[in-house]
């Protein structure tokens, strides 16, 4: 999808698709998907081949209205559908890879069925995002010490239940009400996969989706949200392995993290933000800028972050008991200018 990152010296060029979705110039990808003709098929490995058929020939709709296309009986999103609702039965959504049925039990994430802990116009997102249509899911595949948000996302059971069908129409509505996009988040939205396509499927409005989450999706998550999402907006929190087991118990992290973030970046519109940690420069804001700026480029959309607070378990942990220093956070902001990024927000 994007084959001219050289030139993506304005924020309008690095997230052209994005912007071009708002104004009704070019159609979201998933309603793309829900126009691209695909074969059922009764196995899961078969499936996975008419999916990636599909995927590496990038059809192209086009940027016609969603009224003047007829939809097929059976659409690659309904074909990105039947395949997660395969997945689901083993669940491989996160690379945590516990294989639980879902339809019957909670993974490491704590998530069974979908609730919702709050969906409102947010204005405190990215400049390009506001107003957006944040939905909070509940349950989160990470466990950080410091979660700002730990009472939905480690605690899964105190949101809402709400049917795909009422929150394709409350999307529509917050659209109508002038929302730029819908923008799901948590906890983490990953273990909502389902739900969202789903959900997605069933709305009228072309609007960009964008996936607000930790990155720590699975290759077979990877692939489905290909083609679905619009804008990947990415929590980069680590530079290295041994903050991510201490801090939020995640093995792995960055072979999956940059992994995931290599294949966002050939697929669609992304915004980067990595929250800046008291006493972790060093050791993970540096590394994390270095290794953007050597895969990425200098015109990825990078938010440095400086609203750390030290909640929910930082007090038990020194290095990240305290604030920010303003030092620090300027350090980070002076690191990457030096590096050369152009679209810092």
């Amino acid at each position: 999808m994007k084959h001219h990152r050289q030139k993506l010296n304005k924020l309008e060029d690095a997230l052209d698709h994005y912007f071009k979705v708002n104004r009704n110039e070019e159609l979201s990808n998933s309603k793309k998907a829900s126009l691209i003709n695909a074969n059922n098929r009764e196995t899961l490995k078969d499936l996975w081949k008419e999916h990636e058929r599909i995927r590496k020939e990038h059809i192209q709709i086009g940027s016609h209205k969603v009224s003047a296309q007829i939809k097929p009986s059976f659409s690659y999103l309904d074909l990105k559908i039947a395949l997660t609702e395969r997945l689901l039965k083993n669940c491989v959504f996160c690379e945590r890879r516990c294989k639980v049925n879902r339809y019957q039990e909670k993974g490491f994430c704590d998530v069974q069925e979908t609730k919702i802990a709050s969906e409102f116009l947010h204005m405190g997102e990215e400049r390009p995002l506001i107003p957006s249509h944040t939905i909070f899911f509940t349950g989160c595949t990470f466990k950080c010490v410091y979660c700002q948000n730990w009472d939905i996302s480690q605690h899964s059971n105190l949101g809402m239940p709400i049917s795909e069908q009422k929150l394709a129409e409350i999307i529509d509505s917050r659209r109508s009400e002038g929302s730029l996009n819908v923008n799901f988040v948590g906890g983490d939205p990953n273990p909502h996969l389902l739900y969202i396509l789903k959900t997605i499927r069933l709305i009228k409005q072309n609007l960009p989706v964008v996936w607000n989450s930790n990155f720590y999706m699975s290759q077979e998550a990877m692939c489905i949200l290909e083609g679905f999402v619009d804008l990947y907006l990415t929590d980069f929190k680590y530079g290295n392995d041994h903050c991510a087991l201490r801090l939020s118990n995640i093995p792995d992290y960055w072979k999956v993290v940059t992994r995931n973030h290599e294949q966002a970046w050939k697929s669609a519109d992304m915004i980067i933000r990595h929250l800046v940690l008291p006493n972790h420069v060093e050791c993970c804001t540096k590394p994390i800028l270095d290794w953007i700026y050597d895969n990425l480029g200098k015109y990825v959309v990078l938010n440095i972050m400086a609203q750390y607070r030290p909640g929910f378990h930082a007090a038990e942990y020194a290095d990240i008991s305290r604030y920010l220093d303003k030092e620090e956070y300027q350090e980070a902001v002076n690191y990457a200018r030096q590096l050369g990024f152009k679209n810092l927000i």
